[in-house]
């Protein structure tokens, strides 16, 4: 999930999830628990850091068309051997505004939930085990607070990431991707935005404008104890050099980083398997 969170623990989790995997015989479905935290900028370009965690269910389908995996619920409408479209759905967590200096006095960050087609294409393969994928995914962003749904824009996020299935022979995954982030007027608002009746001193009224929200360059890796248990570790080095709304007053650092580390428990496997 995603850069358009405090909490991007969410985002970092379902990245090393997603990590490149090989061809082999795979439970159809998994129940499991996932759980981490991380040291996570509060929102992008946020001048703050903080702890923060997560416990999450964790269910798994391997079906051909509808996919509960590490890329999160999808409907993969085409697939191939170097080619996937999908419609997606992802989410990611609220952010307390009194926490961060930037935003005190003003509206929380709420629950973001992200729907849309996503296009990977595979444009090389180095080895049996690595490959390098262009991934184009198209979001509408909507917020909630679980009593109302707002939509608060659109992004797309454009991604080149090296993946390799079997690192050093040990069946660790690796993901190393560099991604750019786009977005509306609105989602821009949503971030950046200062109206009138949260004017202060320190914090002058901003209209937030479309545009180039920032970079990302992330590495994950997953390491498997097993066929149950999984450790993944992430870490995020965040470019907003260049933003359309680095004059925000919420706008406070231009380079931020973060970094997670979590546990995948499955503790429930099916009999029948598939070839992932």
């Amino acid at each position: 999930m995603s850069f358009s969170t405090r909490l991007m623990a969410v985002a970092m989790l379902m990245s090393v999830m997603a990590a490149a995997v090989a061809a082999e015989e795979k439970p159809l479905f998994e129940l499991g628990l996932a759980g981490g935290g991380g040291y996570l900028p509060d929102y992008p370009a946020a001048g703050q850091n903080h702890f923060n965690g997560i416990v999450l269910p964790f269910p798994v389908y391997r079906g051909d068309v509808f996919r509960a995996d590490g890329k999160g619920l999808r409907g993969r409408l085409v697939h191939s051997r170097d080619f996937e479209f999908d419609i997606s759905l992802g989410g990611s967590l609220d952010a307390d505004s009194d926490d961060n200096d930037a935003r005190r006095g003003m509206p929380d960050l709420d629950h973001l939930v992200e729907l849309g087609p996503r296009l990977q294409w595979t444009v090389a393969r180095a080895a049996r085990w690595a490959k390098i994928d262009l991934e184009l995914p198209l979001r509408a962003v909507f917020s909630t607070d679980f009593s109302s749904v707002d939509h608060q824009g659109f992004l797309i996020e454009p991604q080149l990431a090296y993946q390799h299935a079997n690192l050093f022979e040990s069946g660790t995954k690796l993901k190393l991707g560099l991604s750019l982030v786009f977005a509306d007027e609105d989602l821009h608002d949503f971030f950046y935005q200062v109206d009138p009746q949260f004017v202060t001193p320190n914090r002058p009224a901003f209209d937030a404008e479309a545009g180039y929200l920032g970079s990302r360059l992330r590495l994950s890796l997953l390491r498997p104890f097993g066929r149950r248990l999984k450790l993944f570790a992430a870490g995020d080095i965040n470019s907003h050099h260049g933003a359309a709304n680095e004059d925000s007053p919420l706008f406070r650092e231009k380079l931020t980083y973060g970094v997670g580390l979590g546990l995948i428990w499955s503790f429930y496997q099916s009999d029948r398997t598939v070839n992932e």
